[in-house]
């Protein structure tokens, strides 16, 4: 096949190959490395030989993926640690870039995603493989060296997981917004009391500032972190812009036009269920054009 044609078929393919790696990875750099090898590895196959160029290019980006999270595993002291994806920030209204579509065409939050970190390569490589973007078990055994059957049990043991890690995110972008404002008036009074009406009482608030060990403070019940207020009520009172964080509800907060932190809520059952920060310097650098309204 023609180099230019090869590439133009393989573009047309680029977002897709994103979003699988993304939810495989959780890291948006991390993700364009891995889109980037799937590149290398056709242009150095038999192209011509691919029946289902599309199918061949997620079975080798899924490949790719468990390697690299293979690897991560092993270089980190406490693999089962929690860890704050890197999150996809667009506009209020909505009106995210093609580019933020694709990687969120199913609204993958970051809350699942703080999940979907929590497990085993192979049964993520295969929850996501198969749950997300349907493919079948028979193309995904090969991948992590397991039969079929082993490869649906691998799927569904992540899906239990998935499941019972929290209740259900309200899918109403109004009531969402109207919680995340019952919560931000409450935090900028100080009141205790209506922080603890807003906040469901297994809510859990992950922080990474950068300063922590492991790289994530986690707070967990409606009084702990409620008791947070203070923090809170800053942050409410400083210049602040609403945001969808991975299709959720966001909020940017700002000193001197700088951006200090960045807040994603997960909203279920009319209350904060989830509160994900990230006030690392470096992470907040990176997402810079997008959280000044760039």
């Amino acid at each position: 096949m023609d180099d230019d044609l090869l590439a133009e078929d393989f573009e047309a393919h680029r977002g897709h190959l994103r979003a699988v790696a993304y939810r495989m990875l959780g890291s948006l750099g991390e993700a364009d490395d891995a889109v980037q090898e799937t590149w290398l590895r056709l242009s150095r196959s038999d192209a011509a030989a691919v029946d289902n160029l599309g199918g061949w290019l997620t079975t080798v980006v899924g490949r790719v993926c468990l390697d690299m999270l293979r690897s991560r595993r092993s270089r980190r002291e406490d693999p089962a640690g929690e860890h704050l994806p890197d999150p996809v920030v667009g506009p209020a209204d909505g009106a995210a870039d093609p580019e933020q579509q694709a990687l969120l065409a199913d609204s993958v939050g970051l809350a699942l995603l703080v999940v979907l970190e929590t497990l085993a390569p192979a049964e993520r490589l295969a929850f996501v493989l198969h749950d997300m973007f349907a493919v079948p078990f028979e193309e995904i055994a090969p991948i992590v060296g397991r039969t079929p059957t082993a490869s649906r049990q691998l799927a569904s043991r992540a899906r239990r997981r998935v499941r019972g890690s929290g209740p259900a995110p309200e899918p109403d972008p109004v009531r969402r917004r109207e919680v995340v404002d019952a919560f931000l008036a409450a935090a900028r009074g100080g009141d205790f009391d209506a922080l603890l009406a807003v906040l469901d009482p297994d809510v859990v608030l992950r922080a990474d500032d950068g300063t922590a060990p492991g790289g994530l403070r986690v707070v967990r019940g409606a009084a702990a972190v409620a008791s947070q207020a203070l923090r809170f009520r800053q942050a409410a009172r400083s210049e602040r812009r609403h945001v969808l964080v991975n299709g959720g509800p966001g909020l940017v907060t700002m000193v001197d036009g700088r951006p200090v932190s960045l807040l994603a809520f997960t909203v279920a059952g009319g209350r904060v269920a989830g509160i994900d920060v990230i006030a690392d310097p470096d992470r907040l650098a990176g997402l810079g054009p997008v959280l000044l309204g760039g």
